[in-house]
């Protein structure tokens, strides 16, 4: 079964906490495109990177204990931040603090960010590039995938967009979850929108370009960004303002005992997006502050 990737999205605790873990290091018979993924690497570098992230972002992860302990979850996520993306960091630095560097974690992200030479070093954390197969081959491994289903199109949102879901209509993660018969569990972050200040995602000079059928970009973003001033594509990143990126976990979703053995799609993906909008809502009313928090 084919999707695109487009279609499935884009693009705080002991290092070996508690609870039962599914221990599957990697073996010939990993997928091939999950074998990078290294546990010496993560355990080595998390402290510092943990700590580098911490100082900056000041993350705040909230509800981790409701993701299960153990086997295939599709973690699904709201995006900010440009193509820096701090959510998605900080999740997983703490994702990896609270289960476990053994825990099978995977993250989908675009192709661009995979083929970015300065960028390898996400695959030693498990970033993998969003496509249909890849994602099912982490579920069937037993692993948690986190997927972002607005991908560019979301993280590049104008930055009075900051407090909005903004998935686009892309229902993949649903059709996703049912035919790999796991739950979904919302992952809904604020802050990353503050990083910089987002002006326009550029989709209709991305489409008179034609950057979609050469290089799955819907969107070519200007921001005013540091260090670049007037920063057009993001392509090479920036520096991230220090917001202070807030993460709510949500309780895990079984997709037919909530909707029935044969859910309809766009019902599942209405509900789900509400209840990620309705927290985004709440989360936006405890901030006083830009970047502050």
């Amino acid at each position: 079964m084919e999707r695109a990737a487009t279609d499935i999205g884009v693009t705080a605790v002991d290092l070996t906490a508690s609870g039962p873990v599914a221990l599957r290091p990697p073996s010939p018979v990993t997928p091939a495109v999950l074998r990078e993924r290294s546990t010496d690497y993560i355990r080595r570098s998390l402290p510092f990177t943990w700590r580098l992230i911490a100082a900056w972002f000041r993350p705040e992860i909230r509800g981790l204990d409701r993701i299960p302990a153990s086997g295939p979850v599709l973690l699904v996520g709201n995006h900010s931040g440009g193509n820096v993306a701090p959510d998605t960091l900080a999740f997983t630095l703490g994702f990896y603090r609270r289960f476990g560097v053994e825990r099978p974690f995977f993250q989908l992200a675009h192709h661009l960010v995979m083929r970015a030479p300065w960028l390898s070093l996400l695959r030693k954390y498990g970033t993998i590039e969003a496509s249909w197969e890849n994602a099912d081959a982490a579920l069937d491994y037993g692993a948690a995938v986190l997927v972002y289903p607005g991908g560019d199109w979301e993280a590049h949102r104008p930055s009075w967009h900051g407090h909005r879901v903004e998935f686009a209509g892309r229902e993949g993660f649903v059709r996703l979850a049912l035919a790999a018969q796991v739950p979904i569990v919302p992952v809904v972050s604020i802050g990353g929108q503050e990083t910089a200040l987002f002006l326009t995602r550029g989709e209709r000079v991305a489409h008179l370009l034609r950057l979609d059928r050469r290089f799955r970009l819907k969107v070519l973003p200007v921001s005013l960004a540091l260090p670049w001033g007037v920063d057009v594509g993001d392509f090479f990143g920036h520096i991230a303002l220090p917001a202070k990126i807030t993460i709510q976990v949500l309780e895990p979703i079984d997709l037919r005992e909530r909707f029935g053995l044969n859910p309809a799609v766009d019902r599942v993906y209405e509900e789900v997006t509400s209840l990620m909008q309705r927290t985004l809502d709440e989360l936006a009313a405890e901030r006083r502050w830009p970047i502050i928090g």
